[in-house]
């Protein structure tokens, strides 16, 4: 089984595509996706976050918002909006934001590949985020959500990206906020077969984004594999839908963390309990940390500068010493009793593409009590970590730009 394979994709008809492709369904909230859907019937949120469409007493997670998912995925392909290749295509995605240009290429990727640790994870999953993307995958029969994944810049592989580049794309649209996604199919069979072994020359893949959706993908592979009495390991199931980026090309921006309450601490017993293992101080302005080992923090309209103790840094441990271990250690777990950031309903996490007056807007509304600014975590540090065979701490890293979901989509057998 190669590590990528080319696959029939789905994807929006020419005309549609501006009317389709969408945010990724894990960057908004329902009520921001309802709004992002007015006067757009045939938008992939439809389909990727359907309770925009039922009333807004219903959960996300409730059964009838897979029914109605799966209702607008029919919809879309019955009416033509989605339509399928032919024969089996790579495809070169080029995601532009600002003066950023990332061009990789989205590809069929072995399941049998990550369950043996060849697609290499850096992160946990979370259980029920998790079970949400399954229950997606099996009631589309489709991924439709890519997972991110990265590969050592390589001079085969990004030598055809770039030459098929240079042609008229299949695909080009500025999203509404102001990313541009551009496609080219790669139909020649010499290209297919060129790029397919050059992946398979490579020791490893990485995941950057979509823990949950890979996860995800290895469980329903697993649940038709058992289920199919002729299984080969040709079924589209064996495989998962990811677009894949060189690592010289990756954009990392801090992952915030916000938490619900002071685990029954005034503010002022909380500023100094943390002052026992970080400096503190009062900060005139926001805090963006600008180097590992610092932090910033909101609490009662106030920000601080923290910067944890030389001596706490695990130096020689790859995960131990990322800065989202060195707070959840140091501060979230033992003083805010966050024993478990993957399951504890009283923190939740803020891509830092939406800045530091986000965490304001949520402490200040009261709907949390503290926020926590963080330094990115580095590229480097996620395949060190990845590579020892470890995991982050999970929500280590927010990539940008994100992939649009309904750009290409994989069904199943």
């Amino acid at each position: 089984m190669s590590l990528i394979r080319p696959f029939a994709g789905l994807k929006p008809a020419i005309q549609s595509a501006d009317a389709v492709i969408a945010p990724p369904y894990d960057v908004l909230n329902s009520s921001e996706a309802r709004e992002r859907v007015l006067g757009k019937p045939w938008s992939f949120l439809h389909v990727s976050k359907a309770e925009i469409d039922l009333p807004e007493s219903v959960s996300p997670y409730d059964p009838s918002v897979y029914v109605k998912s799966a209702e607008n995925f029919q919809r879309m392909l019955a009416e033509g909006v989605l339509v399928q290749d032919e024969t089996p295509c790579y495809y070169v995605y080029r995601l532009v934001m600002g003066e950023r240009v990332q061009t990789g290429i989205a590809a069929a990727a072995s399941v049998e590949a990550y369950d043996a640790g060849r697609i290499k994870k850096h992160e946990f999953t979370r259980p029920a985020k998790e079970d949400d993307r399954v229950r997606q995958i099996e009631a589309l029969s489709a991924q439709t959500g890519p997972v991110f994944l990265v590969y050592h810049a390589n001079v085969i592989v990004d030598g055809i990206l770039a030459d098929v580049a240079n042609g008229a794309p299949d695909m080009d649209i500025a999203a509404d906020d102001g990313i541009r996604h551009t496609l080219w199919v790669i139909r020649n069979e010499d290209q297919l077969k060129a790029i397919t072994d050059a992946f398979e020359a490579m020791d490893s893949l990485y995941v950057a984004d979509g823990h949950h959706r890979s996860a995800a993908a290895s469980r329903v592979a697993a649940s038709r594999k058992a289920a199919n009495p002729d299984h080969n390991g040709e079924e589209s199931y064996n495989y998962f839908l990811s677009v894949i980026f060189p690592h010289d090309q990756m954009y990392i921006l801090d992952y915030n963390r916000v938490v619900r309450d002071l685990n029954g601490m005034s503010a002022n017993e909380l500023v100094a309990r943390i002052g026992e293992s970080f400096d503190v101080e009062l900060s005139d302005e926001p805090v963006h940390p600008e180097q590992a080992g610092t932090f910033g923090m909101y609490l009662n309209s106030s920000w601080y500068a923290l910067t944890i103790h030389d001596e706490l840094i695990p130096h020689d441990d790859p995960v131990a010493r990322l800065d989202v271990s060195l707070l959840q250690e140091n501060l979230l777990a033992p003083l805010l009793a966050i024993g478990d950031p993957r399951k504890d309903e009283r923190i939740d996490f803020v891509g830092g593409i939406r800045g530091l007056a986000e965490l304001e807007k949520r402490v200040d509304s009261g709907e949390m009590a503290v926020a926590f600014s963080m330094f990115p975590t580095s590229m480097d540090d996620l395949m060190a970590v990845a590579d020892s065979g470890n995991v982050m701490p999970p929500k280590s890293t927010w990539f940008e730009p994100k992939l649009a979901d309904g750009v290409v989509s994989h069904l199943l057998d």
